[in-house]
């Protein structure tokens, strides 16, 4: 499978898609190239990252709400709403904005970074795609007594009890399993997407329904994991990660999906998982996923991004 950009008739670039599709038996029942391509999860991962919240009785403690359990899983798009929820879900756990570990960025949609900029918000780290997956770590580090200081350090036991997750989710040693740094400073994981696929279909009940209840708490308006998830309400949970990387549970049909763009193409990355997720059954999907146009400086199409190629069983 691939993703081309054309410019007018000619293909000026082909990005290459890895993608495994998984059973909850753990069969592969589908792929594309590599279905054992081992790369960084990263913000696909955060439902696992978010688990311990549940099972380790945090969300019942702090009286954590479904929309909160969202959050906490979402890379949202720093819309107001995202932001204030992030605030209360820091003050329910006794913490602060300054507690925080992850920095500031320009909000991941355009629309809301240019209307931040031209109203002159100060970012901060409340702000961050991953103020909700932070203010759940703070959280579980309060309800073990352990210290929120420096609770992203690889080290430390949050960042300990995420891989155990990550490692049960997935059928892989911990050992085995690659941890770096994630852009937001907390630990990353590198398993094979086959180990990604299988870990979707065993997203916990309680955060498999905050996701799909709220697909605009996960992202934001216009983007791809909302806009999917919107087009088949309660039928299939969409995540972004970073790198080209993109995971998703189909509800009714009990498969786990994750693929690769070889060369962490993003906007590839989106349109390859509508494709994926149509190949699957969910028809149709969102127009601006069917194929996405590419503007010249003047605000002209003159190309587009589409993907070629199908799975296979």
């Amino acid at each position: 499978m691939w993703v081309e950009l054309r410019r007018g008739s000619v293909v000026e670039s082909r990005h290459r898609v890895h993608v495994a599709v998984v059973d909850s038996e753990g069969r592969l029942v589908q792929q594309a190239g590599d279905p054992g391509c081992v790369t960084f999860w990263r913000s696909a991962a955060k439902p696992f990252q978010a688990l311990p919240l549940v099972t380790d009785g945090v969300a019942d403690a702090f009286r954590l709400s479904r929309e909160d359990l969202a959050l906490a899983c979402a890379s949202h798009s720093s819309e107001p709403a995202h932001v204030a929820r992030a605030r209360e879900m820091l003050q329910k756990c006794g913490c602060s904005e300054r507690d925080l570990m992850c920095g500031p960025h320009r909000p991941l949609s355009d629309a809301v970074a240019k209307d931040y900029e031209t109203r002159g918000v100060r970012l901060t780290a409340v702000y961050s795609n991953c103020s909700g997956k932070h203010a759940g770590m703070l959280a579980l580090a309060r309800q073990h007594g352990w210290p929120t200081e420096f609770y992203a350090r690889l080290e430390h036991p949050v960042q300990q009890r995420c891989l155990a997750e990550v490692s049960r989710a997935t059928d892989i040693a911990p050992q085995s399993i690659g941890v770096a740094v994630d852009g937001c400073g907390v630990a990353c994981f590198a398993v094979p997407l086959r180990g990604m696929a299988l870990a979707y279909t065993r997203i916990h009940p309680r955060l498999l329904e905050a996701m799909v209840m709220h697909p605009e708490l996960i992202a934001g308006e216009g983007r791809p994991c909302t806009e999917m998830m919107r087009a088949h309400p309660g039928r299939v949970v969409t995540k972004v990660g970073a790198e080209g990387v993109y995971s998703a549970f189909l509800v009714r049909e009990q498969l786990g999906v994750t693929l690769k763009v070889e060369d962490g193409h993003g906007p590839s990355a989106a349109l390859a998982m509508a494709a994926v997720l149509a190949e699957l059954g969910l028809k149709p999907q969102p127009a601006s996923l069917v194929a996405s146009p590419v503007m010249n400086s003047r605000g002209e199409r003159v190309g587009e991004l589409r993907v070629n190629g199908s799975l296979t069983k």
